[in-house]
């Protein structure tokens, strides 16, 4: 991670190595926080932030979800993250919101616990490699099943949630793979560690369904408005592994991911398809305002890096 001037935090930007927490802070012990990733794209026409407004909503329902009351509104959000990228003179960049229990008790229950909130910013490329985008990665089945949506809300973008992501994607780094891919118990394809999961067969998409503990993704939610809006049909269902196997093509998508594919899976070589570089092309030409086909999810910063 490369380190910016300024982290926003509980409505004032401080000095990076400033942005310090308490050791008895409630989320450090428990996982009670929530968090978004976002990026904001360098194009010609200045620093887009793609779809900030539905991020910032997702925070504030994973909150709710948590039974975290936000004490800042996505409007004071969202102001603060295009402040935060004009301070920081950054063009492009990957914003991370976070909201957790703060310091005060520290028993199980968060009642009567603060709630902060933190915003930070940094350069980050591409999360699985420019490699991985052009050529593809390589995934495994994890050992690790998918949490249960009667477990914890699989809805919410929470912290403590990812401990099962960390363990799936450890597993598979350190059998030499990229990514892990999760099943739900019921051997169900539910996502990989931070990323939705999309196959291609005789021309149709498919991708799973909310019901198998995914994550609703904001980048799964605009490939599939992209790939219909391009004539293929795309269907949510449940899949299984030899749907995996045997598919045409196969991706992953997320806001860090972006559109990457997945040539090869638990060693059953699939290559990488046109329809994922297509769908890659056009989400791509999207956020860095290439194409005005799907211009309404830039949200352009109110003020440049040279303004702040």
């Amino acid at each position: 991670m490369r380190e910016t001037e300024k982290i926003w935090m509980n409505g004032d930007l401080v000095a990076w190595d400033d942005a310090r927490i308490h050791v008895g802070t409630h989320g450090l012990h428990y996982g009670s926080g929530v968090f978004e990733g976002i990026r904001a794209y360098e194009t010609p026409n200045g620093t887009a932030v793609f779809r900030l407004t539905d991020h910032l909503k997702r925070l504030e329902n994973s909150a709710k979800l948590l039974g975290m009351l936000l004490p800042f509104s996505v409007d004071d959000l969202r102001a603060a993250s295009h402040e935060l990228i004009a301070v920081n003179g950054l063009p492009e960049c990957y914003l991370r919101p976070i909201a957790f229990f703060g310091y005060g008790e520290l028993g199980v229950s968060a009642i009567g616990n603060p709630v902060d909130v933190v915003i930070m910013s940094w350069p980050w490329g591409a999360y699985l490699g420019e490699e991985g985008l052009k050529k593809g990665i390589r995934a495994k089945i994890s050992s690790w099943q998918r949490i249960g949506p009667n477990v914890i809300p699989h809805v919410a973008k929470a912290t403590g949630v990812y401990l099962n992501s960390m363990l799936a994607v450890t597993e598979a780094n350190r059998a030499g793979y990229e990514e892990a891919i999760l099943l739900t118990a019921e051997g169900y394809v539910a996502d990989g560690s931070g990323e939705n999961v999309f196959v291609v067969k005789d021309g149709v998409i498919y991708t799973p369904d909310l019901s198998t503990s995914i994550l609703p993704g904001i980048t799964r939610d605009t490939v599939i408005q992209i790939a219909q809006d391009l004539g293929y049909r795309v269907i949510e269902k449940s899949l299984i592994r030899s749907d995996l196997y045997l598919a045409d093509e196969a991706f992953m998508c997320g806001t860090a991911a972006e559109v990457t594919p997945l040539r090869e899976v638990d060693d059953v070589e699939l290559g990488v398809g046109t329809v994922t570089l297509e769908l890659q092309a056009a989400y791509l030409d999207t956020v860095r305002g290439r194409s005005e086909r799907w211009a309404q999810w830039r949200e352009y910063a109110e003020r440049t890096p040279a303004e702040a």
